[in-house]
């Protein structure tokens, strides 16, 4: 969608123009055109990773990271400390 939305606006058209012939393909809201908001906010996404690709490839490669390492052990259990 977003591909299409980039298009049509290099060629002129407002994104309430666009909005119209765009349809959401799954899901809940299957059929309906998303709200110009949401296409405001891709564009918006969109310009953020053009702008700063550096930290795209920072992000992917820290949750990357994330996604292999170990699960810690769990911590003993602390004795009753009434019991004491």
């Amino acid at each position: 969608m977003l591909h299409t939305v980039l298009r049509r606006r290099e060629g002129g058209e407002s994104v309430e123009q666009i909005q119209l012939d765009l349809f959401i393909p799954i899901r809940k809201r299957k059929g309906h055109n998303p709200s110009v908001a949401t296409i405001y906010r891709a564009l918006a996404e969109h310009a953020k990773r053009e702008a700063h690709p550096e930290a795209v490839v920072q992000a992917d490669a820290a949750f990357a990271a994330s996604r292999t390492a170990t699960v810690p052990e769990p911590r003993p259990a602390i004795p009753n400390r009434a019991a004491l």
